[in-house]
């Protein structure tokens, strides 16, 4: 019985066959979806590409950098205060390092000696100018004298000769009368020779003071330039800070021996920082200067957008300017894609808002729809990149100082041409010889 119960083999081939079409249908049906989502994905993704990516540049080989300004002194000293540290915060003309003010002291001091000396030895050129012009006057007495001899001579020669004949004369006192007259010839020779010297003399003298005055004489300016020297000393003792901005590195120690140059500290502005994107060679051929620019810092996430503008490209790679550049002429020879930096610069408000430091990484995105800019700069810059006023007042005082000395040693009786400054020793010139030529002409007192 259970034999006629069992099916054939024909009997289920012919059962299943029915089934067949339903199968391959479904799969018929996922493939077709599934080749549907590609091509909509396709060209989704070609759209976006033509719409969207194409107008974009993006790295995230960026990194925020900014102005590190080291701090070295301009003469070497011994460290007696240090008035900052690291992450401190300083403001412009502050004083950051103080050195040892005694060698520069000491240093004005003799300079000072200097100047005061220097201005009475010219003192003195001007006074002998009447003293040599005096001695001309009395060489030329001399030759006055020296001809009212020789004619007094000449007349009693002659008188002496008209008698020798009948005797009158002795031979002896005719001679004597014959060396009068030489000797009176030779007088004045000598009074026409003391004449010549005498105004030699003068006019080497009047050389040394013609067209200047005492205080612009170049003797009392080279002095002068030796006191501003030694008081630019006294001030440099103070080593400011020349921006605003924050103190990092430093290395100086109290009681150090410095020398001039020798790094102290850096003072870093964080309102100065920009960022260097580093784009492949092929990213830059649609990017171009004042480009708008978002980015993002991984120390702020997503949330924080900056909004910047290319502010101008490298004129090389980063591997032609390291230190040890690249050698390609080798017989094992592998392509790298090389990058180029891109400057970015940013919006100050921003960074106020919220500060960077130099080294964070960033997310850069040139948008490059607008290609009629430039690649490179084509003029200089109008203004300078960035300055300070802090060393222009360390002089001030210095003049003052030397004009105050040079009054002192001019003495009561000075001339007024005499008596100009040495601090406003960059009169005209018109104006120097002058007032150097009525000097030349009077006591100086």
């Amino acid at each position: 019985m259970s034999d006629n119960n069992t099916p054939t083999p024909a009997a289920t081939a012919a059962s299943a066959t029915p089934e067949a079409p339903a199968g391959n249908g479904k799969r018929r049906r996922a493939l077709t979806a599934l080749a549907a989502v590609v091509i909509v994905a396709g060209g989704g993704w070609g759209l976006y590409e033509w719409l969207v990516a194409s107008h974009y540049e993006n790295t995230d080989n960026a990194y925020v950098q900014g102005n590190v300004i080291q701090i070295t002194p301009q003469i070497g000293g011994t460290v007696m205060a240090i008035n900052a540290d690291d992450t401190d915060f300083v403001k412009a003309g502050q004083p950051l390092v103080q050195l040892d003010p005694a060698d520069a002291k000491v240093a004005l001091e003799q300079a000072e000696a200097a100047l005061a000396q220097a201005v009475r030895q010219v003192r003195t050129l001007y006074a002998n100018n009447g003293s040599l012009a005096a001695q001309v006057t009395l060489r030329q007495s001399d030759i006055a004298k020296a001809q009212s001899d020789i004619a007094k001579a000449q007349d009693d020669l002659q008188r002496r000769r008209a008698l020798s004949g009948n005797g009158a004369v002795s031979k002896e006192e005719l001679n004597h009368a014959e060396t009068a007259l030489d000797n009176a010839k030779s007088q004045l020779a000598a009074a026409q020779a003391g004449v010549v010297a005498a105004r030699e003399q003068l006019a080497s003298n009047q050389s040394l003071t013609e067209g200047t005055s005492v205080a612009q004489h170049p003797s009392v300016l080279a002095a002068a330039a030796k006191v501003r020297e030694a008081y630019l000393a006294t001030q440099r003792v103070a080593m400011p800070a020349p921006v605003d901005g924050y103190v990092a590195k430093r290395t100086v120690q109290l009681g150090q021996r410095v020398a001039a140059g020798t790094p102290m500290m850096s003072i870093v502005p964080l309102n100065q920082l920009w960022v260097d994107a580093n784009f492949k060679e092929v990213q830059l051929r649609n990017i171009r200067i004042d480009q708008p620019v978002k980015l993002t810092a991984d120390v702020y996430g997503k949330k924080v957008e900056y909004t910047g503008k290319v502010a101008g490209l490298g004129v090389g790679t980063g591997s032609a300017f390291a230190l040890l550049p690249a050698q390609n002429a080798t017989g094992n020879w592998i392509k790298v894609v090389q990058r180029v930096p891109v400057r970015i610069a940013l919006d100050p408000e921003q960074l106020k808002a919220n500060p960077l430091r130099i080294g964070l990484s960033m997310d850069a995105e040139i948008d490059i729809t607008q290609k009629g800019g430039k690649m490179l700069a084509d003029a200089p810059r109008a203004t300078a990149i960035s300055q300070t006023q802090v060393y222009s007042k360390l002089d001030d005082g210095a003049n003052a100082e030397v004009d105050r000395i040079v009054a002192a040693n001019l003495g009561r009786s000075a001339p007024a041409a005499a008596a100009q400054p040495a601090g406003r020793a960059a009169a005209t010139s018109a104006t120097a010889g002058n007032a150097g030529h009525t000097a030349s002409q009077s006591h100086p007192g």
